[in-house]
């Protein structure tokens, strides 16, 4: 799934560099190993203090702003990407998303594109206390009014579809689209998942039980 990730990430227009950023826990030295074959830089941090592991990743390349794609959407889209950065370049905000927040989102679970700058990621760092703040990275740039963030939307609402990879049920969704593709021999943006997805209800239920944010909540 990360290769099929990678190979779509490496399509957008928009960024300047690729960075896996992964734990330092033995079991991750295979995503490390596996990024050395691929030729894409890994960055090892902390497992629970995610904005850790994002800031002193992005202190080693000292980017302007951060790309935040998580590994759990390998259907990713460049193009929605490349609308999504060009979008925070536009507004000139601190923050930029697609699927956040949630209850205005049209997008599937699993194209989450977020986008940030450097400046308000070393804020929130030296300022974030809370553990769930700091597992989630990105929260307070779009709960915190202190940042200033836009959300890129569209006109079509696909805000009840998931093309993540949480539970079972969706790795199976995301292995059909995935075997579609390739059967249709066609690289499959997002208007084309989508497609491929209602023309099969099995599947388009399949995972239908599970929302989005699912397991934000703080226990």
């Amino acid at each position: 799934l990360l290769a099929y990730q990678l190979d779509r990430i490496s399509k957008s227009k928009k960024l300047d560099r690729v960075i896996v950023a992964t734990s330092t826990l033995e079991k991750d030295g295979a995503i490390e190993s596996f990024c050395k074959s691929y030729g894409v830089d890994c960055y090892r941090g902390s497992e629970d203090d995610v904005m850790s592991r994002y800031y002193e990743c992005a202190k080693q390349y000292s980017p302007d702003a951060i790309v935040r794609i998580t590994a759990d959407c390998p259907l990713i889209d460049p193009e929605i990407i490349d609308k999504v950065v060009q979008k925070f370049k536009d507004n000139n905000v601190d923050y930029c998303a697609n699927t956040v927040p949630p209850e205005t989102s049209k997008f599937p679970d699993g194209s989450d594109v977020e986008v940030f700058s450097m400046s308000a990621l070393e804020c929130a760092h030296r300022e974030a206390k809370d553990t769930h703040l700091r597992e989630h990275v990105t929260f307070q740039f779009w709960q915190d009014h202190n940042y200033t963030s836009s959300q890129y939307t569209q006109e079509k609402d696909w805000s009840k579809y998931r093309i993540t990879v949480d539970y079972p049920e969706d790795f199976e969704v995301v292995k059909y689209v995935f075997n579609e593709l390739g059967v249709r021999s066609i690289f499959g943006n997002l208007n084309e998942i989508i497609n491929i997805i209602d023309g099969n209800n099995e599947i388009k239920e399949k995972n239908s039980q599970y929302f989005f944010g699912q397991g934000w909540a703080r226990d």
